[in-house]
């Protein structure tokens, strides 16, 4: 069949897919895609790409609002880790600390951090405290495994649910269930795309037109988008990790897999207990509850931990038991590269360690996850991540941006008040053979039941592109 030749919006010759054929259907379909998406979900995946930037730049930000409570003069001693807790005990009532995390380095604080009620979830109180002389610098509430700080919290629930709790998760799980979608339509449609048969004398009125017309609009669109293709599926695969929906068939899917992160065993063996069956703690130790709680023990465990060779950190966190029968447990928290994850559990009475967990083990799943999540929070590459994460997230922006600037200008100038712009041609089912209607039916039923709101709006979508071709197409009436 002889190839159709059509003229786009600026004017050009261009060579369209034959229609009746697969690539036609597909193109279609693409077209279809991405433009519903685009136009309906773009606010969704803007916010999100402009928060997102702004998180990727929060460390930085971070280090300059808090210098105070982070930074000190750097000393090479320091006083125990006992004298410290105390000095945050002493701010926070006496109340035994839920975790410790040592200075790391000279110039440091240490994070003697407490639970309150009157926090959110995965919050804590955090003291900072000096550990050349145990000097209290500051009092803050932090967040998460990583220890955010307040500013950095704030961002962070923008770009989550935009300050709206729980319900506001569903705009981000929206934007991230749509934004692989998208991504792949738009190469699907840069890969298929006509080709020019622009005269060479032509080439000196399109460059009159502008970069800035449709054409070069689409052009810096297209080509941006698939430079940036791998940083958008990237984004979209880490972040429904979190979601509430597709998180939790995610979750599922990884149990079913195999694919968890494992756990470290903190439940003492009964072998490891005293003689007489009850556990008598050494050094003034055993399970602190209230204010009962002997600080020395964090200065006990540390040296216990210190001994395995595995955990060679700086940045690590002590955890008191959580029960009776239980471990104190001692974790390397440094997530930049190489990820240093070890942890190990040490008995609150002999000071032994119990059992160990080591990041070399883990599966490659496992390990896939934990960089994923590094890499996406921005902390895997240090500034590095930073930088490339807040070029993608402004990448995607402009992107976005891009594209409504490309739908305003195809819009009509005549015809009715509703008709804002019209949408890619209907073509998908005319021209597809029914296997690939078939297929590709199956495959949005599946993945809509494991990504709820992408089948949720990809039925609206629909239902809305009926009811847009029913309108357009009814029968004339007499005027």
């Amino acid at each position: 069949m002889t190839p159709i030749i059509t003229v786009d919006p600026a004017g050009q010759a261009t060579e369209a897919a034959t229609p009746g054929k697969p690539r036609g259907a597909v193109r279609a379909l693409a077209k279809r895609l991405h433009f519903y998406a685009g136009v309906f979900i773009g606010p969704f995946l803007l916010i999100a790409a402009l928060s997102g930037a702004l998180y990727a730049l929060t460390p930085a930000l971070e280090e300059a609002i808090y210098s105070k409570e982070l930074r000190v003069p750097a000393s090479q001693s320091s006083v125990p880790l006992a004298e410290q807790i105390r000095a945050a005990q002493q701010i926070a009532g006496g109340q035994a600390p839920a975790a410790v995390r040592p200075a790391p380095r000279p110039g440091d604080t240490t994070r003697v951090m407490f639970t309150d009620p009157g926090l959110g979830e995965s919050e804590s109180r955090a003291i900072f405290i000096n550990p050349a002389n145990a000097e209290v610098r500051g009092d803050l509430t932090v967040y998460g495994t990583s220890g955010v700080l307040p500013f950095r919290t704030w961002i962070d629930d923008l770009h989550r649910t935009l300050l709206l709790g729980d319900a506001g998760r569903l705009y981000s799980e929206l934007a991230a269930s749509w934004l692989w979608l998208i991504s792949l339509a738009g190469l699907a449609l840069w890969l298929t795309r006509p080709r020019r048969k622009t005269p060479k004398k032509d080439v000196t009125a399109r460059t009159r037109t502008g970069r800035f017309n449709r054409g070069g609009l689409a052009k810096v669109h297209g080509t941006g988008g698939v430079a940036l293709i791998v940083g958008f599926l990237f984004l979209s695969a880490t972040g429904l990790t979190w979601s509430g929906l597709a998180g939790n068939n995610i979750t599922s899917l990884r149990s079913a897999l195999n694919w968890t992160t494992p756990q470290l065993p903190t439940t003492i063996d009964g072998a490891d207990a005293s003689a007489d069956g009850v556990q008598q703690p050494h050094h003034g130790g055993g399970t602190p509850t209230g204010t009962s709680m002997d600080p020395t023990m964090y200065d006990h465990v540390l040296a216990a931990a210190r001994q395995e060779t595995i955990i060679e950190a700086d940045k690590i966190e002590i955890k008191p038991p959580a029960g009776a029968g239980k471990a104190w447990t001692v974790t390397e928290i440094d997530r930049s590269w190489p990820t240093q994850a070890d942890a190990v559990a040490v008995h609150p009475a002999t000071m032994k360690v119990t059992s160990k967990l080591v990041f070399e083990d883990f599966t490659l799943a496992a390990k896939l996850t934990r960089w994923g999540i590094d890499a996406h929070t921005g902390v895997l590459f240090g500034l590095a991540n930073q930088l490339v994460l807040a070029l993608i997230a402004l990448g995607l922006a402009g992107s976005i941006i891009g594209g409504y600037l490309m739908w305003w200008k195809r819009r009509p100038t005549r015809g009715t008040a509703w008709a804002v712009g019209r949408a890619p041609s209907q073509r998908f089912l005319r021209t597809s053979p029914w296997p690939l209607t078939a297929t590709v039916a199956a495959v949005a039923i599946a993945v809509g039941v494991f990504l709820p709101l992408l089948g949720i709006s990809l039925a609206v979508f629909l239902a809305f592109d009926v009811v847009l071709s029913l309108i357009k197409n009814r029968p004339q009436t007499g005027k």
